[in-house]
């Protein structure tokens, strides 16, 4: 039964752990954030929820700096106020906003959110078993061992989830008259700004595709829907 513990210990650690992850995100966005009202925003996903059959699409202005878009475990889309002020600056256009939201979207409709921070929370459970079980046999060298493993897992899972976010975006553009093009210019923008802090870190490691792979996706989206005949 004692070779069991660890396992059961770090269940145990999971479940504590989504409720307060769940608990703690909620509680945040809640006390930063207000619905974003923007004309030219709201009359690009009106066509986006026309798209997909629904009445509106709501859309969340998070209180940070940093530049990003989320999806939150219970389905709420927002943008950050740094963001939001590329695109105020004129940095960042109104379209290419959209593709941020139609992305986001895709986390929301393909249950990437929630499975996130369940993702999360198994991963921590994975530690903890992972050193404790390790740290038996090569002790100060387990929990090492333990946070490289489980980190290589994370960042392979997510940039599985961002390639099928931006498939479900660029479908979703595409059939919103938006068009790709936003979506590919503004992946160079990303680039630019964050090159300085990837640097030659490895793809394997980072959490998002490289710029190149995720543009070269969409082009064989592009490509194969190209071959596809029109009906008439």
């Amino acid at each position: 039964m004692l070779k069991f513990t660890p396992i059961l210990l770090a269940i145990l650690y999971a479940l504590a752990m989504y409720r307060f992850s769940a608990w703690r995100t909620a509680r945040e966005l809640d006390a930063k954030s207000t619905e974003l009202a923007d004309p030219m925003l709201k009359t690009l996903t009106d066509r986006m929820a026309a798209a997909l059959d629904l009445p509106r699409i709501r859309v969340h202005l998070y209180e940070v700096e940093p530049v990003n878009g989320l999806a939150a475990p219970d389905g709420r889309i927002f943008i950050t106020r740094g963001f939001f002020n590329k695109y105020r600056a004129g940095e960042v256009s109104a379209d290419e906003m959209a593709s941020v939201i139609a992305h986001e979207l895709g986390h929301v409709a393909l249950g990437h959110s929630r499975r996130r921070m369940i993702d999360f929370s198994g991963q921590n459970a994975l530690r903890t078993a992972l050193a404790m079980v390790l740290s038996r046999f090569l002790p100060g060298f387990g929990v090492y061992i333990a946070n490289a493993l489980t980190t290589l897992l994370a960042a392979r899972l997510s940039r599985s989830d961002e390639y099928e976010a931006d498939a479900y975006a660029a479908a979703l553009l595409v059939k919103s008259g938006i068009g790709t093009e936003p979506q590919k210019s503004l992946f160079r923008k990303l680039e630019g700004l964050t090159a300085t802090n990837m640097g030659a870190v490895p793809a394997w490691l980072m959490s998002h595709p490289k710029t190149g792979e995720r543009i070269a996706e969409i082009e064989k989206m592009e490509a194969r829907w190209a071959q596809v005949p029109q009906k008439g």
